[in-house]
């Protein structure tokens, strides 16, 4: 399986840890990835709320760049660079002004775009879709059996629904069945598709700080052991500002923050080192000494007699 790849700036520097671990799953799959050639940043979220047209030039770049090297499906493991990719590539195709702006601002720089020449994948839609569960299944050496986890999809990845979604917009499941495909165990989490914050620690910290408190409790509520995430940007908020939020409300959370390709990598039997693991803030080393080689016990079926619960009777009338 081959796709064009767009790394974006944060799997080069905070997110290392999940560029090294994409890399080694993913090879893993035979699957190969060709890097858009002189990518540049897709701006994160503050360029278009400042200025639109230079925001989607920036964006569309890339996909010109992808077109030209031929990738028809373009992968991104960043919510941020997907999403901005995906919405640049939409609204080029739905408003022909904007195109002919776009192309305008590209032929500058001697590019040009045609929307819909390059499909934006999330790197979780390849994996689940194109690898699929079966796939990962037979490749487990080491299952994840007896670790709860609380898988953590953000905001970005599921919506905006009109431009389609390979999951649910409201309640996705999909790292969840990869997740306990691993051997892991899933824990309810009801806050999996709410907003860590983004970049509101910059704009309102007291805010983006009760977001956070939000996730973390909802996940700690549940008993998870993790949080899995599929974001750097929700990865960085809820590890780096984990002590931030424990200060202001008088908590005592200590809960690691992996990304999805780490917890594929361990099942697959690759090292932590190999992973990345360890370059987390908040240590993920005692989470994982809860990995068992003995999958958990079956749940023992309760059922209830009919005395239990009788039927209603209806009187005559």
């Amino acid at each position: 399986m081959k796709y064009g790849f767009y790394p974006g700036c944060s799997l080069e520097k905070n997110a290392y840890a999940y560029n090294q671990s994409t890399m080694a799953v993913t090879k893993a799959f035979d699957i190969e990835f060709v890097e858009v050639e002189d990518w540049n940043c897709c701006g994160a979220t503050e360029y278009i709320a400042i200025d639109l047209l230079p925001a989607y030039a920036l964006i569309s770049r890339n996909l010109a760049i992808a077109a030209k090297q031929q990738s028809e499906q373009l992968v991104a493991a960043c919510s941020a660079c997907f999403l901005n990719l995906k919405k640049a590539d939409h609204y080029m195709g739905e408003s022909h002004k904007l195109n002919e702006k776009i192309n305008k601002a590209l032929a500058a720089g001697g590019f040009n775009y045609e929307p819909g020449s390059v499909k934006v994948r999330h790197l979780l839609d390849i994996i689940y879709n194109d690898v699929g569960i079966e796939a990962i299944q037979e490749k487990i050496i080491k299952p994840l059996y007896q670790l709860k986890v609380a898988p953590y999809y953000g905001c970005l990845v599921p919506r905006p629904a009109k431009m389609g979604s390979f999951d649910s917009n409201e309640y996705p499941t999909s790292m969840d069945e990869i997740m306990r495909a691993l051997g892991a165990t899933v824990v309810d989490f009801p806050l999996k598709a709410a907003c860590c914050g983004g970049h509101m620690t910059q704009i309102s910290e007291d805010v983006a700080l009760d977001m956070m408190r939000r996730i973390l409790k909802n996940a700690t509520d549940n008993r998870a052991d993790l949080i899995v995430t599929l974001c750097p940007m929700c990865q960085f908020n809820l590890d780096a500002y984990q002590e931030s939020v424990n200060k202001k409300f008088g908590t005592k959370y200590n809960l690691p923050i992996l990304y999805f390709t780490q917890m594929i990598g361990l099942a697959l039997g690759m090292s932590e080192q190999e992973l990345g693991i360890g370059k987390e803030l908040v240590s993920a080393k005692a989470a994982l000494t809860n990995i068992s080689e003995e999958p958990p016990p079956k749940p023992k079926r309760v059922r209830r007699s009919k005395e239990a619960l009788p039927l209603p009777v209806l009187e005559e009338v």
